[in-house]
């Protein structure tokens, strides 16, 4: 199961690279995404607006690392942490992430999607 769950993300940061333009098919029809110091983001189709903004914004790579993936019942919780790339692939970020991951369609998909940056508040404020 873990192994299933490293796949998917390996889609995720394949498709994100791409310009995420196909992001919306990895969510759960009802998923919510929780960006940090902002509101909700519900439903696949918001959700894949809002990465397609985030790569626009210079964001053009993110690494995922499973740390722990624990299922329950049709429902995987993942614990893990990212980098993310701008351009000439310099690192801007490093956080932690939780995704609660279920079943849709025979395929595992992000259905709650949270994360938070490990710089300072100091240095996230810049």
């Amino acid at each position: 199961m873990k192994a299933d769950i490293m796949a998917a993300n390996q889609k995720f940061m394949e498709a994100y690279q791409k310009g995420a333009t196909t992001l919306t098919s990895l969510y759960t029809t009802d998923a919510r995404l929780l960006p940090p110091n902002s509101e909700p983001v519900q439903g696949a189709s918001a959700i894949g607006d809002f990465w397609k903004g985030v790569y626009g914004m210079g964001i053009k790579r993110a690494k995922l690392e499973t740390m722990e993936a624990e299922q329950q019942g049709d429902q995987v919780v993942e614990l893990g942490r990212y980098t993310l790339y701008g351009p000439n692939d310099a690192q801007i970020d490093t956080g932690k992430y939780m995704v609660v991951w279920k079943k849709e369609n025979g395929d595992w998909k992000l259905h709650r999607d949270i994360w938070n940056t490990s710089a300072p508040a100091s240095m996230a404020a810049k």
